[in-house]
């Protein structure tokens, strides 16, 4: 279970509302009414909790657990332990996902704000914004309704927050716009010069940078990222993109919606990628490119050219996977043959 000092637990919830907040289809559910106290992995299960079988990895760990409920897909409702309540569907982890959200549901703003903390007299803060200890609002600044500033965070002049967002402790935003229902997790940094000079023997000369971060709805960034604004064009991430901690995007950079970048991931200014690309940890990205569509980047590549849709991609410089994969064979054979 998850550790009541830093977790603050709901519930119980009984096998029928479970149901009907995932969507899942019930079998071997006498008891509609019986509850689950918590959610825990398979292996840490007993008959008071719920739990979900998603990976075939863990098959073994499915059949011998103690867990009184699972998510399971309906083709392995015949391994289960006879005492199981199985909610079968399609993408259980998914379906775990909303269960887990009830019992441990996302921080609301407590609506305080904080005597330590600095508001400029000309920020316009909406309804039941909490702001901590040590947090900066700037001039001009709008923080919608239900926000969450954390202690230290700095709110820089005339940025603009929308409602339901959460920003971290220590973070810095400027010159940025953010829609509803973003993450902004600790020590990220957000909205500050890109990388942009004009180089010359005679010294490198910095081009002020006159564009914004423009950030969608439902967008997570994580500790420590960056995201510098742009040039002149803004820096656009797209509604529903997952960025991960310890991201570099650079100036002018698109993102479109539902993008993953993994975590040591490096954008060079004004690339632009499609929706749904997926870049996998340590993948640098040079500038000026298109990326389209559902492309997927491997961990570790150097993509220097244009990624069609739907490409997938890997090595440095990244070629098509399975070209990639043809290399790393034949590099295999000629080192053991060398030895």
């Amino acid at each position: 279970m998850a550790d009541p000092r830093f977790f603050k637990r709901k519930g119980p919830f009984s096998v029928q509302e479970i149901a009907d907040l995932t969507g899942a289809e019930l079998v071997n559910a006498p008891d509609l009414s019986r509850r689950f106290d918590d959610v825990s992995p398979l292996q840490n299960a007993d008959a008071s909790i719920l739990s979900f079988f998603d990976n075939r990895k863990y098959l073994d760990a499915f059949v011998s657990s103690s867990a009184g409920g699972c998510f399971v897909r309906p083709e392995f409702v015949d391994r289960a332990p006879a005492d199981m309540v199985l909610f079968t569907t399609s993408d259980p982890y998914r379906a775990y996902a909303k269960a887990a959200t009830a019992y441990y549901p996302f921080d609301e703003a407590n609506g305080v704000v904080s005597p330590h903390a600095v508001v400029a007299d000309t920020a316009r803060i909406g309804k039941g914004v909490q702001i901590d200890a040590g947090a900066v609002i700037g001039e001009n600044c709008e923080i919608g309704d239900g926000c969450i500033i954390a202690s230290n965070a700095v709110i820089g002049e005339g940025v603009v927050i929308g409602a339901g967002s959460k920003i971290g402790a220590g973070a810095t935003i400027s010159h940025c716009l953010i829609g509803n229902l973003c993450l902004i997790y600790p020590g990220a940094r957000i909205g500050q010069d890109g990388f942009g000079f004009a180089m010359g023997p005679q010294g490198h000369l910095k081009v002020p940078q006159l564009g914004r971060v423009v950030i969608g709805n439902d967008v997570e960034i994580g500790a420590n990222s960056t995201i510098d604004r742009g040039a002149g064009p803004d820096t656009v991430i797209g509604n529903g993109c997952r960025i991960d901690n310890l991201v570099q995007i650079g100036h002018n950079v698109e993102l479109g919606m539902g993008c993953v970048i993994v975590s040591q991931v490096g954008i060079s200014g004004s690339t632009k990628l499609g929706n749904f690309v997926v870049a996998a940890g340590q993948a640098g990205i040079t500038g000026h490119l298109e990326i389209g569509d559902g492309a997927k980047i491997a961990a570790q590549s150097g993509v220097m050219k244009n990624i069609g849709a739907g490409e997938t991609v890997g090595g440095s410089p990244a070629v098509p996977v399975m070209e990639y994969h043809k290399q790393t064979v034949a590099l295999s054979r000629l080192i053991r043959k060398k030895k």
